[in-house]
């Protein structure tokens, strides 16, 4: 039965490529590429052929395939190390442009989920979704207490679909990597086992919960952000309910002018809370698009932002901050030397590489982007270029590192576009030296001490069994 699932989800597949004109992916495998001349008998290959561009064909691709492949194309557009930049950035323009389901079938979940009539749960409830996005959409409610709140649920046999669209991916990648060698440059099954975590965890809704709920705790007596109420009472692994918020959608530039907000305040807002989630709480938003983002109406002079969606999200190590601390002021200072030999201590990069050809790698990278005005330099930029050179020197960025290089990009975006001439350095070099300075000193190490000194005294009584086992062990030599 799988086999005769896999064959007729590929054949659809393959018409769309050739609707498309992507049959050339096809026809480039090895045992195919004797075949190559049948893809100019492909009238869509004369129709499409000066209209579209490579990029832009494999976009309306991704959309024709549905949901999955949507978010897919999502997922890949984060991938810049990986992609080819006209593919990546094309990708990064796939929107969630999935017709809702029926408000009646949502309703039906609903109910099943909370046992419950749902009448019996909310005084009011919008059958119309308020958005529909590939894994799920969002109505509008009111608790029987009269509390406005938004309902998200999960697409119907979202599962099914999602597990048999990876199984396919799974099988397409094994035989890219056997036969297709330029395939292997791009690791497809590592890029597939990536879309499955990303896309396993947020049809886990009660997980986006915990993850808001953390969120919120953060920011809990912050002027800066405000995250909205999960009401875990009525939340489910496929529906979520939580507060409603209200506020100007922060790519609505004209309504955000219109009301009197500071753009240049909005837009270092954007990044001081970027940053604050970085450098204090090592937790942070992955998914910051301008469509997650909202400006709250009071206080125009010390604006707040609301965040929606916390389906993916990022935590750093304390590594982590300090690979990413200590080479952003190293680049900054043009100390191409210091940014290769902390790659060499933190043991990214082998013992034998020879600093100095790093470094020359490196500067030939960040030269061109030092010769801009500071306003105009990318920090997301700055870390994917770092990325791409270091892959050549064989080093596995970590995927933490990688969701943060994306989720930067978006937040300098978001930045910009409500003020062009953000300077981001100016804006985000206090979180970076203020982090560094708090991890060294008296004060540092008295606290690191009395964090462990509990770990110690529990491991206390095991020292002199491990010495005597030591000592047993010399003497037997």
């Amino acid at each position: 039965m799988k086999f005769f699932t896999r064959f007729y989800r590929l054949a659809y597949i393959n018409l769309v490529l050739v609707r498309y004109n992507l049959d050339e992916i096809i026809f480039a495998m090895p045992w195919f590429y004797p075949l190559r001349f049948l893809s100019y008998l492909n009238p869509f290959y004369w129709i499409l052929k000066n209209k579209l561009t490579r990029a832009e064909r494999i976009r309306l691709a991704l959309e024709a395939l549905g949901p999955i492949f949507i978010k897919a194309g999502q997922i890949l557009s984060t991938r810049r190390d990986m992609l080819p930049d006209d593919i990546a950035e094309e990708l990064a323009k796939l929107q969630d442009r999935v017709p809702p389901f029926k408000g009646v079938e949502a309703q039906k979940i609903i109910e099943t989920a909370l046992k419950a009539k749902i009448t019996e749960v909310f005084s009011e409830f919008t059958l119309d979704a308020l958005a529909s996005a590939s894994i799920a959409q969002v109505h509008a409610a009111t608790l029987m207490d009269g509390r406005a709140v938004v309902v998200k649920v999960l697409r119907p046999h979202i599962h099914k679909i999602i597990e048999r669209d990876l199984d396919l991916f799974s099988v397409l990648a094994g035989l890219a990597e056997r036969y297709w060698k330029r395939a292997r440059q791009f690791k497809p099954k590592e890029i597939v086992a990536e879309i499955r975590d990303t896309l396993l965890d947020e049809l886990d809704l009660m997980r986006e919960g915990a993850n808001a709920s953390q969120l919120r705790r953060n920011f809990l007596h912050s002027d800066k952000l405000y995250i909205p109420e999960i009401y875990w009472h009525y939340c489910r692994a496929n529906m979520l309910v939580m507060e409603r918020i209200e506020g100007i959608p922060i790519y609505n530039i004209d309504a955000l002018k219109e009301a009197g907000f500071n753009m240049k305040n909005l837009s270092e807002r954007v990044i001081e809370i970027f940053f604050t989630q970085i450098f204090r709480d090592s937790f942070f938003h992955a998914d910051m698009h301008p469509g997650n983002i909202f400006v709250a109406r009071e206080n125009l002079l010390n604006p707040k932002l609301i965040a929606v969606d916390f389906g993916i999200m990022g935590s750093l190590s304390a590594n982590d901050k300090r690979y990413l601390a200590d080479n952003l002021m190293a680049f900054f200072k043009k100390n191409y030397q210091r940014v290769a030999e902390l790659h060499i201590a933190c043991g990214w990069l082998s013992k034998e590489t020879r600093v100095d050809q790093f470094e020359g790698a490196i500067r030939a990278v960040c030269e061109p982007i030092f010769e801009r005005p500071q306003r105009e330099i990318s920090f997301g930029q700055l870390l994917l270029r770092l990325f791409q050179t270091a892959r050549r020197f064989n080093i596995n960025i970590q995927p933490q590192l990688i969701l943060l290089q994306k989720t930067l990009l978006n937040v300098e975006g978001v930045g910009r576009q409500i003020y062009p001439d953000l300077d981001l350095w100016t804006t985000a070099a206090p979180f970076v030296e203020r982090w560094l300075k708090q991890q060294v000193g008296f004060k540092v190490f008295f606290r690191r001490v009395r964090e462990n000194l509990p770990y110690w005294l529990e491991k206390m009584p095991e020292i002199p069994d491990l010495i005597y086992a030591f000592l047993s062990k010399n003497e037997s030599l």
